[in-house]
């Protein structure tokens, strides 16, 4: 049947706008922010004459003074023109009512922006005092603002979502004293480690397609008009996909070398030194203002993101005020009062979780920091445990009581928590993977990436013979999980390169009631939820920067860091971990022959046996955190 969701190309620009500006999401509609702002436009100059495009929204009630909000986008500030305005203003719509000044920023090469557009700009002010980057492009439009806002408090916050999460989160570095309060919310922090486009050096295949169809192309010169959608020709993801071949098939086909971005992208297949400069987390360090990390634990882009940005401002910057923020959310869902984020396809969280957060966390937040409101006692880390479904505040993240324990891969497709060693368990699972005929990464039929792809039964995964499958008995008290997750395989094959992907699913139990109302007739007696699943592109297992081809036939260890989960395994309910090698199209399809996947060819392409062994010489488990 056709996916439940819109692919993430007819969504690309619907969401980019969202996460560039929430106000954009149900509010108080244009009317109301015209009866109470006066907008304006300016052309901000930065430190080396650019200029850069900001619409400035004020109150018209200049009795008093008020905070400053910062959102700087790459996805546009429009509705462009002084006599048009956004439906709604701010973080969110209960922000317009309570009396800010609202600044939007097209970033530097971006629409109405002068200057040049780099993707994920390094951050260069450490190293070169007189070079330009996010971080003091953000100073810069700061140090303006309070200088020539009438009626500003003197004190700004900054927040976004996605792309412009990574734009607040550069606001970070060497931030300007004014800077009070940021919200980083799913921030980009490292394209090849774990966001977006790469997971473990495996490319996402459909978002970076996708996203850089629509995004990646020129612009030469400021301008108020977007790129036309790209057009598949197809709802089949799987199948368009498939048929493109090898990945250097794609711009040949499709982009004809008009996005520059791709082209960097197949010509840095390993974490060198274009991707590290990339990386944003080493220079979150020596923070000043409090900070609000926000993410989804279902965010299929930018989990990663989230969680590396909460722990590297803690570890490098003790004694402020840094708080994590983790519902149970898709990408952005928190970010429009359009969605209560009571639900995620079948899933059901029996509370309007992003209601809450916005209305108890993030105006708060916002509200004592800017305008010195009485202080929301805040935890920590205010975290939504799925499963139980339930709000938990707690004082760090992983919670302090969660302690060490190994989820462990048996004969017969057995699966227990820190079992005896027997002396029958030898041996190993095997099975044929087939580049030609991946195991697809959806039950449905979707272009891209669905929002729904982290909570998906997977039944239809489990029944393939190129899929191996543990489950534990049904479980005799609840069981939940705080942190990583951390497989840990000793694997062999046939060929001399190899994906790894393993998936920690919940299955419900047999009787489990359907959902009311139930439109799409789904079956929940025995679902498969994903509950976390990962990928390790298996050259990559002595490190991102270093290579390595198997040597055929040799058990050899493969491991890796999946991100955090905060989940409870119900009473009744059974784990499962399913390990394969192709996720269709989700992740690109690996050769299995060392080759640069980037430039393969199709008689690189070839079928490898797998093996994942069982035994207490070689044994395969997932390392975990259990909260008592």
């Amino acid at each position: 049947m056709i996916g439940r969701t819109v692919s993430r190309t007819s969504l690309l620009v619907g969401l980019a706008l969202l996460a560039a500006a929430p106000g954009l999401a149900a509010g108080q509609g244009s009317d109301y922010v015209k009866a109470h702002y006066t907008k304006h436009e300016f052309k901000i100059p930065m430190r080396d004459g650019v200029r850069l495009f900001t619409s400035v929204y004020v109150p018209k009630d200049d009795s008093r003074q008020y905070p400053i909000l910062l959102n700087r986008t790459p996805y546009s500030v429009r509705p462009y023109g002084v006599d048009r305005s956004m439906a709604s203003l701010g973080p969110n719509g209960s922000f317009g009512e309570k009396g800010y000044i609202f600044a939007y920023q097209d970033v530097r090469g971006r629409w109405m922006s002068e200057g040049v557009f780099v993707n994920m700009r390094p951050i260069a002010a450490d190293a070169d005092k007189d070079a330009v980057d996010e971080s003091t492009d953000t100073f810069d439009t700061i140090d303006w603002l309070v200088k020539n806002i009438p009626n500003n408090n003197g004190r700004v916050g900054q927040s976004g979502i996605s792309y412009p999460g990574f734009y607040t989160a550069c606001g970070l570095v060497n931030s300007h004293p004014a800077l009070k309060a940021a919200s980083p919310q799913a921030p980009v922090t490292d394209w090849f480690v774990g966001d977006d486009f790469h997971h473990n050096g495996a490319f996402f295949l459909p978002h970076g397609f996708n996203f850089l169809a629509n995004f990646g192309r020129p612009r030469p010169y400021p301008t108020s008009k977007g790129v036309t959608p790209f057009e598949h020709g197809t709802p089949d993801g799987y199948d368009f996909f498939l048929k493109l071949g090898p990945l250097a098939n794609a711009d040949a086909r499709h982009f004809k070398g008009d996005v520059a971005f791709w082209d960097e992208l197949m010509h840095h297949g390993t974490y060198d030194a274009y991707w590290k400069a990339k990386n944003l987390r080493p220079h979150l360090k020596k923070v000043k203002p409090a900070v609000m990390t926000v993410g989804g634990w279902f965010d299929a882009e930018n989990l990663f993101g989230a969680l590396e940005c909460y722990r590297n401002i803690e570890a490098s910057s003790p004694g402020i005020s840094n708080m994590l923020v983790m519902g149970p959310w898709f990408h952005g869902q928190w970010g429009g009062r359009s969605d209560p984020g009571s639900s995620l396809g079948p899933v059901r969280f029996d509370a309007r979780t992003a209601d809450f957060y916005r209305e108890s966390i993030e105006l708060p937040f916002f509200e004592h920091h800017l305008k010195g409101a009485p202080d929301p006692k805040l935890p920590e880390a205010f975290v939504f445990r799925t499963g139980s479904n339930e709000w938990k505040r707690l004082d760090a993240w992983p919670p302090k009581s969660a302690r060490p324990r190994s989820l462990v891969l048996l004969p017969e497709g057995k699966l227990a928590l820190d079992p005896r060693p027997r002396p029958e368990d030898e041996g190993f699972d095997e099975y044929v993977s087939d580049p030609s005929k991946p195991v697809p990464s959806n039950p449905n039929i979707a272009i891209g990436m669905t929002r729904e792809y982290m909570v998906d039964d997977q039944r239809f995964a489990a029944r393939r013979p190129d899929v191996l499958v543990y489950q534990t008995e049904p479980l005799e008290a609840d069981l939940t999980l705080a942190g990583p997750v951390s497989p840990d395989l000793r694997v062999s094959t046939t060929g001399t390169d190899s994906d790894w992907i393993v998936k920690l699913i919940d299955v419900y139990p047999d009787d489990y009631p359907d959902p009311e109302p139930n439109p799409e007739g789904v079956k929940m007696g025995g679902y498969q939820q994903l509950v976390r699943g990962d990928v390790m592109r298996g050259r990559f297992r002595d490190g991102l920067d270093a290579p390595k081809p198997f040597e055929p036939g040799k058990p050899t260890a493969v491991g890796m860091k999946m991100n955090d989960v905060y989940h409870t395994f119900k009473t009744g309910h059974r784990i499962m971990v399913q390990v394969q090698s192709t996720w269709f199209p989700l992740v690109d399809r690996n050769p299995q022959s060392f080759v640069d996947i980037y430039q393969a060819k199709p008689s690189d392409f070839r079928k490898a046996t797998q093996r994942v062994y069982l035994s207490r010489e070689f044994p395969s488990k997932l390392d975990v955190l259990v909260e008592p």
